[in-house]
């Protein structure tokens, strides 16, 4: 598929030369709104045919949709700084897994409290936005091993700075087949339709609203994965949070439209940030098909970062309050519940959704995500004003003098003092850093303590069943370990989390630890019982 790439200037002399033949006022005929907009914003001197091709063809044939680029190198003709700060990589090790002796989720406890699921063939330290969508496609639990790198390993010593189309990168080595399924030992086949409307707006245009399937639509969150895939080329992208038309900050993400507009909800956004703003709700769906897209009343890079960083529900699970199965065909399967570490057992037990029954206690249980906005929403920072922006995409300036957004989006200790400075004007450098690493440590050794008290129980556990405890003991133990996971994953799941909310943290870890004690002594209780009646 071509792509239009050109700077400003050209793109100015090419429409003036072309805007008879597929220009703004031919456009402006149909797409009224759009124009209207277009015309009164920062790219109103940017015409249509700069940015879409294929447009005389759509002028003569209304059904044959013009190309809209997807490509980032597209915007980075005009927007370097941006462009090349937000491809920068990221400082972490490459594929460094969460369950090494050293992550934040270390094994055997990892592999314990999964109970088998997916996500324990391979769950990564995340690294930079750039390659989401490659890092994807080649994780261990995602395809069966169906994607591999090109040119194997060296693919991990991609220049950075620049975007990379996914199958520039990557090889389908089953290219005969649509199956999704385990083709390498090690592997998961956990990959669905669903997984993509963060890693990639690409598909956005044949997505309908919530992914519904519904005529017109191309993709919906029943589809082929291994189909919807390979017509993706690109991962984080500049329109997954500005309108390419207006250069205006906006949702995609269908499921964070729907936790900001749900009537019956009082979300975290709405109760605990500061100074929220409102979302204006437009109907995008000009393909036949309802699809929307959410502009915020005032800029506000917490709801841009919600789009990702958040808690969802994005598979199949089980109904909790009947026991079957809820299938791709609920809206549930594509969800933000949109609640912090103190709400999310209570909105979990009211929708009644989880994710997956453990293989070794049975109980039903949550596979929580990065809740990472909805974390930090409430916190001592975001009461003082701070937001995503403050501190992972400071201003700074270019090699000219001139100010920009950065948009590495990496630790704030990488510019300290473009960010905790500002307002710790009387400390250093060193002692931010020190400050952010003596919570580190001490958020560490909780969520340990809070494993160790799990490993109790599932100690528990087993003895209990050994014994043959009752079922109502069984049944009672399994609900105080789903509150036991529950407020221990979260704490591995969020990224920053000794940071972003470190008081919620303790609150939460806590609660894991008792009912995971909880838990322990009412099963031995139970087996010391049991034995007792044997004698």
């Amino acid at each position: 598929m071509k792509k239009t790439m050109l700077p400003l200037a050209s793109a100015l002399l090419f429409a003036m030369g072309t805007a008879q033949a597929a220009g703004t006022p031919e456009c402006m005929a149909c797409h009224a709104d759009v124009s209207k907009s277009h015309n009164t914003a920062v790219h109103k001197d940017v015409a249509c045919t700069s940015c879409h091709t294929n447009t005389a063809e759509h002028l003569k044939n209304f059904k044959t949709h013009p190309t809209s680029p997807f490509d980032p190198a597209a915007c980075g003709a005009c927007h370097q700084d941006q462009y090349k700060s937000a491809f920068k990589m990221s400082e972490k090790a490459i594929r460094r897994s969460k369950k090494s002796y050293n992550g934040p989720a270390p094994d055997p406890f990892f592999d314990r409290a999964l109970g088998a699921h997916g996500f324990t063939k391979e769950h990564d330290i995340p690294r930079g936005h750039g390659m989401m969508a490659i890092d994807q496609f080649v994780v261990d639990r995602a395809f069966g091993g169906r994607f591999q790198p090109k040119d194997g390993w060296m693919y991990s010593t991609l220049p950075d700075e620049k975007s990379y189309k996914v199958w520039d990168v990557l090889k389908d080595e089953h290219p005969d087949n649509d199956e999704q399924k385990v083709f390498n030992p090690g592997t998961a086949k956990a990959a669905n339709a669903v997984c993509w409307t963060c890693k990639t707006t690409d598909p956005m245009l044949g997505w309908a609203y919530l992914g519904d399937k519904v005529p017109g639509a191309e993709f919906n969150r029943a589809s082929n994965p291994v189909k919807l895939v390979r017509t993706i080329q690109h991962g984080f992208n500049c329109n997954l949070c500005h309108d390419p038309h207006t250069g205006k900050q906006r949702i995609v993400r269908d499921a964070l439209i729907d936790a900001m507009t749900r009537e019956d909800d009082a979300n975290v956004y709405k109760t605990m940030a500061h100074n929220p703003t409102t979302i204006t709700v437009k109907d995008a769906g000009v393909r036949g098909f309802n699809r929307k897209v959410a502009f915020l009343d005032n800029k506000d890079s917490r709801l841009l970062c919600a789009q990702c960083h958040v808690e969802y529900i994005c598979n199949p699970g089980i109904d909790a309050k009947t026991g079957k199965k809820i299938g791709f065909d609920n809206r549930l399967t594509n969800h933000f519940p949109w609640k912090n570490a103190d709400q999310i057992e209570a909105y979990y037990e009211k929708i009644g959704f989880r994710d997956f029954k453990h293989n070794r206690t049975g109980a039903l249980l949550v596979k929580m995500q990065h809740p990472d906005t909805e974390t930090f929403l409430g916190s001592k920072h975001d009461k003082a004003g701070a937001t995503c922006q403050s501190c992972h995409m400071p201003k700074v300036k270019d090699a000219n003098g001139k100010t920009y957004t950065l948009h590495w989006a990496a630790s704030p200790k990488h510019y300290i003092k473009e960010t905790c400075l500002t307002c710790h004007k009387d400390k250093t450098e060193k002692d931010m850093v020190t400050a952010i690493e003596t919570m580190e440590n001490h958020f560490d050794g909780k969520v340990r303590e809070a494993e160790a008290r799990m490993n109790d129980m599932f100690d528990a556990f087993d003895m209990a069943q050994l014994a043959g405890v009752d079922e109502e003991t069984m049944k009672k133990a399994r609900d105080l370990h789903s509150v036991a996971h529950i407020n221990w994953e979260y704490w591995t799941a969020v990224n920053g989390a000794y940071f972003h909310n470190h008081e919620m943290a303790m609150r939460s870890l806590a609660k894991a630890a008792k009912a995971a004690t909880d838990c322990s002594a009412m099963l031995r209780k139970a087996v010391a019982e049991k034995t007792a009646q044997k004698k």
